[in-house]
């Protein structure tokens, strides 16, 4: 399991799929069975611990997001999510990405929309194939192949066409009038993490940006 630590971290697609299972042996004793079984089928699996309060009061943890990306349907918005959960991608030497960032909008029986680790308020926009530029996007990638029509669904957040960052939502129930509009790269993987998205919508919010009370942080993320 690859967590955001540093530049030039170990990466899944480094290692064979048994090699993985032995991996996740010696870390939980046992594989875990959902996370092979998408890793078997040429997809990535990466993870976000949630908690919810202050990061230096640690808060209280929700639980952990286990999501499976759609490598061969979306490669380039895979690895633009990926390098961001492990750190691996840098700026001026730095690892950046979605550690300690947080769910900036929670909108129930709608969608947790997060990613903004430059401004944390839904106006940050960033990729991995920008360079050093602080302001980059990229195309939209695939906007057919999977669609909006389940809670749990993983998606880019956009401002338009062709204008993907670092920003993403995960739907909490189907959402077809965002198909064509929003590039669905991923799921959540099985019933505990979708539990967590649940406590995660269930946070109270106030005012018209959705903005949770407290904040719901990503207190550590990386790849499985």
């Amino acid at each position: 399991m690859t967590t955001m630590l540093a530049q030039g971290t170990a990466s899944s697609a480094d290692i064979s799929a048994s090699d993985a299972r032995s991996i996740l042996s010696k870390c939980t004793g046992s594989p875990d069975t959902s996370v092979m079984d998408a890793i078997n089928r040429g997809n990535v699996v990466c993870f976000f611990d949630v908690t919810i309060g202050d990061v230096k009061t640690n808060g209280s943890d929700l639980g952990r997001i286990k999501f499976e990306l759609f490598v061969k349907d979306c490669p380039k918005t895979v690895e633009n999510f990926r390098q961001f959960c492990t750190g691996e991608h840098t700026r001026n030497n730095q690892p950046i990405g979605y550690k300690n960032s947080t769910f900036h909008r929670i909108i129930k029986d709608f969608m947790i929309q997060g990613g903004d680790f430059q401004n944390h308020d839904g106006t940050g926009k960033t990729c991995i194939y920008g360079g050093s530029s602080t302001n980059s996007s990229f195309e939209d990638e695939n906007l057919s192949s999977h669609k909006h029509d389940q809670p749990g669904m993983l998606s880019m957040a956009n401002s338009g066409k062709d204008t993907n960052g670092c920003q993403f939502f995960i739907t909490c129930k189907a959402t077809p009038w965002l198909d064509g509009k929003h590039v669905v790269f991923g799921k959540v993987l099985d019933a505990p993490s979708m539990l967590t998205v649940r406590k995660c919508e269930a946070v109270p919010t106030s005012g018209s940006n959705n903005r949770p009370w407290m904040p719901v942080r990503l207190s550590q993320c990386g790849e499985m």
